[in-house]
């Protein structure tokens, strides 16, 4: 990518610049892969925007890799909410960037901005009600990918509003050490729940346990019988059960939910690889214990992202709440990032840094 100094000046003179991009290949079954996925330098982007344009010109700073990306990969997108990928062109995603040139009111040039953008250096984004404006930047930018963010969203929203938690209650958070799970627990910790998470290594699991404050934790790899494993953790049962990965590890946890329990459904990460998704056969449950099964996603909340905010900001200042984050450096680090994603291999909000000027 260009120097600041250089690129001032190609903006100056209007030129046309290599623009790295990261180009989805075509659409996959099964697990991904990074030849799934290609660098290309043969795009080109001009360094100003054409004339009439109400969009804005951004320089990617920042890229999140999240689980949902998974399902653009293939060619319905089930979310209902973004358009599956299209064949040799860029992926797509959440980002931090700065503004270079606007065609619109609400941004100036070198605002700093989080939203949808495209995996590449530069990018213009026409639908800007995505962008965000960042106002404070005493904290990582890269935070705005995460705890600052969508995840961040997706955590206050499905603990505080779909969990609607109890002091003294009794937590479970699966894929607990990930960009939304890690932040659940100690919002949970922070209200005074008991809270045990599961992971999938020991790494993780030590990291819940002593740099997120969880109760307990577990890998969920070393337990031949999910059910017997939550009995006893919960040997009373669970109040609220932050679900982010589905299969096996929902059937169990329903069996173990105490009366009047809620089952927040973040996300079914062990399944967005399956051909033929598994059947949840312990519903009887959610019968005779009246148990609240509710799946929500972060664009219902948006609205009250400033709430939220308002809510993790000042946690991050006082240093009443961590935020452990996976950086890859480089564009051309994405395909691996966003695949070890999927696998379990990232520790914390998988991030890729595209540029730190």
């Amino acid at each position: 990518m260009l120097s600041e100094t250089q690129e001032e000046r190609k903006m100056a003179e209007g030129e046309e610049v290599k623009n790295k991009q990261v180009l989805f290949r075509n659409y996959i079954d099964g697990f991904p892969k990074e030849s799934d996925m290609y660098i290309s330098t043969e795009n080109t982007i001009r360094l100003k925007l054409p004339q009439g344009s109400n969009g804005v010109l951004v320089k990617n700073l920042v890229l999140s890799c999240d689980p949902f990306m998974r399902l653009l990969m293939q060619k319905n997108d089930d979310s209902g909410l973004f358009g599956c990928y299209t064949p040799d062109s860029p992926i797509t995603g959440y980002g931090v960037a700065k503004i270079l040139d606007s065609g619109n009111p609400k941004f100036q040039k070198g605002d700093l901005v989080w939203g949808m953008t495209g995996f590449e250096e530069y990018s213009i984004i026409t639908e800007t009600e995505s962008l965000y404006k960042i106002e404070h930047t005493d904290v990582p930018l890269s935070y705005y990918t995460g705890i600052l963010g969508m995840p961040g969203i997706t955590a206050c929203a499905g603990f505080y509003e779909v969990s609607t938690p109890k002091k003294g209650e009794t937590v479970f958070v699966s894929a607990a050490s990930g960009a939304v799970g890690q932040l659940v627990g100690q919002l949970a910790k922070l209200m005074g729940c008991y809270v045990v998470g599961s992971a999938g290594s020991k790494e993780k699991v030590d990291l819940l346990k002593n740099k997120f404050g969880f109760d307990d934790a577990f890998n969920y790899k070393e337990e031949h019988d999910l059910t017997a494993a939550l009995k006893r953790y919960f040997p009373e049962g669970i109040d609220i059960y932050f679900e982010n990965v589905g299969g096996k590890m929902l059937d169990a946890a329903i069996l173990n939910m105490r009366i009047h329990g809620r089952i927040a459904v973040c996300g079914l990460i062990s399944q967005y690889n399956l051909a033929e998704p598994e059947g949840v056969k312990n519903l009887m449950p959610l019968i005779y214990k009246r148990i609240t099964m509710k799946g929500f996603s972060a664009f219902d909340y948006l609205a009250h992202y400033s709430k939220f905010y308002d809510i993790l900001l000042p946690l991050i200042r006082e240093g009443k709440i961590v935020y452990i984050e996976d950086v890859a450096e480089g564009l051309e680090k994405t395909p691996a990032a966003l695949v070890g994603l999927f696998s379990g291999r990232n520790i914390g909000k998988q991030v890729v840094v595209v540029s730190r000027e």
